[in-house]
């Protein structure tokens, strides 16, 4: 049985997973690693790969910079987070904000010392990073398309580090990145959507908040049709093997999306809406591994 401070200490703990949503971190830093295994560095063996001291670096890198980026954006997201998420907002503020802040720039600078273990440049890129991410959080976040064009790129920008690193500038990695791109830019706009009260309440400008409910399923039915090029591109002029898979399951999805959407009008129908393509995002990294299933046995 726990005490009362073990049960206290416990409940910190998983306020800060919560602040820094942990399983979205682990999420990436996999994605990472099987985006440099079978698409950056394919050519490569695997153990030197997951071996690499650099890549690691960088990995660790990025997820305490995205850490810190969870942090400030709760830190200024923290009145409207009251009104969008209640529950996970109660259990975001059991740490004090001087905590959150005190983490935030320990994680910063521990994120610039690992990045020069691998170069000069990876400190520029992640300084450049993470100023990024504040003024995004502190300014850009409540512009229309503005903010929702930033978020998407800098969720994508932990991929632009490794790639920048291995150098491998082949077609497909770009066609990959732009698929990606398009499906996090849906999965934003249909966010807004459904903070949109906490949105009008804080004075958030979004595209919902300026241009109304109509314009925005117009626009994510637009985004929908622009993710049908890279994915015909993937299937018919690359080879991404059992992949193709997940792209003829996407494009079900995304049908079944674009049904739902033009029927929804409340936050819990947005939110449905939004974990089908956080669905799609999360089986993309996991299909990666269907790009080559022999890569394992072939490479180690």
């Amino acid at each position: 049985m726990l005490s009362r401070k073990q049960k206290h200490i416990l409940l910190k703990f998983f306020s800060m997973f919560s602040v820094v949503r942990g399983y979205n971190i682990l999420v990436i830093v996999i994605a990472q690693y099987l985006t440099a295994v079978y698409i950056l560095a394919h050519d490569k063996p695997v153990k030197e790969v997951v071996l690499d001291l650099n890549l690691l670096m960088l990995v660790l890198a990025s997820a305490a910079t995205i850490a810190g980026g969870y942090i400030i954006n709760s830190f200024y997201d923290s009145e409207k987070d009251l009104i969008n998420r209640p529950i996970k907002s109660r259990l975001d503020r059991l740490v004090s904000q001087n905590t959150k802040l005190s983490f935030y720039f320990v994680l910063n600078f521990v994120a610039v010392i690992m990045a020069s273990y691998v170069s000069f440049k990876a400190v520029v890129f992640f300084s450049i990073y993470i100023f990024g991410i504040w003024f995004y959080s502190h300014k850009l976040k409540k512009l229309p398309f503005v903010g929702n064009l930033t978020s998407a790129v800098l969720t994508i920008t932990p991929f632009f580090a490794i790639f920048m690193y291995y150098k491998n500038f082949e077609a497909v990695i770009f066609v990959h990145a732009i698929f990606l791109f398009l499906m996090i830019s849906m999965r934003e706009l249909t966010k807004d959507l459904e903070n949109i009260k906490g949105d009008i309440a804080q004075n958030y400008i979004t595209i919902p908040v300026a241009y109304g409910e109509k314009m925005s399923k117009i626009m994510l039915t637009l985004l929908a049709a622009a993710t049908l090029i890279p994915m015909y591109l993937l299937l018919f002029r690359f080879e991404v093997g059992y992949m193709y898979l997940f792209f003829y399951l996407s494009l079900f999805l995304l049908v079944l999306f674009l049904i739902l959407l033009w029927r929804s009008t409340t936050k819990i129908q947005y939110l449905i809406l939004h974990n089908i393509l956080k669905f799609i995002i999360l089986a993309g990294v996991v299909s990666i591994l269907l790009i080559d299933v022999n890569v394992i046995l072939n490479r180690i």
